[in-house]
């Protein structure tokens, strides 16, 4: 069962210490507006994969492919701005640490910046995400067992005002991909408690700061000790 060190939005500051040893991590999920230094030093100093989307307030990794140790962008070269050695789940399926991952990074359209989506973009871009998990089942059986997410899908603890406000789609999401659970950022809870919720039949977990669980495919979801 992986231990998983799940991280969003806010830096803490303990974890940027060798204390983040102690926590005997797996895998290391980020759901986005983390300084990629933060992530770069989380995958270094726990020698541990990290899968991460981008927030809203993270730059435009968009286009960007890596082939043999070289990163193009539109065919040309170029230097990749993500965290290095961390994999951009948004809008992929990956496995890593015995974990099938499906990511959508970004946030409802609020302003001009990058990573921000109206809802009908982020509708075809789950739409197109639980097309390629449906795919992979169909090669191996194998379903998802996280979704990760920068914004909850609405009502399911976002907020009212636009910037937070949660995508409706991702309700679609959670019933095609049928994961665990979903991990999502965003949201702040500002001393206030996040109770878990449910939506279709998975767990929904505001992780921001940070949240240690253990993650196995089919089985519960659980706070790890």
């Amino acid at each position: 069962m992986p231990r998983v060190l799940a991280v969003a939005d806010e830096v803490v500051e303990r974890l940027w210490t060798e204390q983040v040893r102690r926590l005997g991590v797996d895998l290391v999920l980020a759901a986005g507006d983390l300084p990629f230094e933060y992530l770069e030093y989380l995958v270094g100093t726990l020698d541990r994969p990290c899968v991460f989307v981008p927030g809203n307030h993270d730059p435009d990794l968009s286009g960007y492919r890596a082939a043999r140790g070289l990163w193009t962008r539109a065919g040309m070269p170029a230097r990749w701005p993500g965290p290095a050695g961390a994999v951009n789940a948004d809008g992929r399926v990956v496995d890593v640490a015995g974990l099938r991952i499906a990511g959508l990074g970004g946030s409802l359209r609020y302003g001009d910046g990058p990573n921000q989506w109206t809802e009908r973009q982020q509708a075809g871009r789950a739409r197109r995400l639980v097309r390629r998990a449906a795919w992979r089942r169909l090669r191996d059986g194998r379903g998802v067992d996280v979704l990760l997410t920068h914004s909850p899908p609405r009502g399911c603890g976002d907020g009212d005002d636009l910037p937070h406000r949660g995508f409706e789609c991702l309700h679609d999401a959670v019933r095609g991909l049928r994961p665990r659970v979903l991990v999502h950022g965003h949201v702040h809870p500002y001393g206030r408690p996040t109770p878990d919720r449910a939506d279709h039949g998975a767990l929904v977990l505001n992780v921001v700061g940070h949240r240690v669980l253990e993650i196995a495919s089919g089985e519960e979801v659980a706070d790890a000790p």
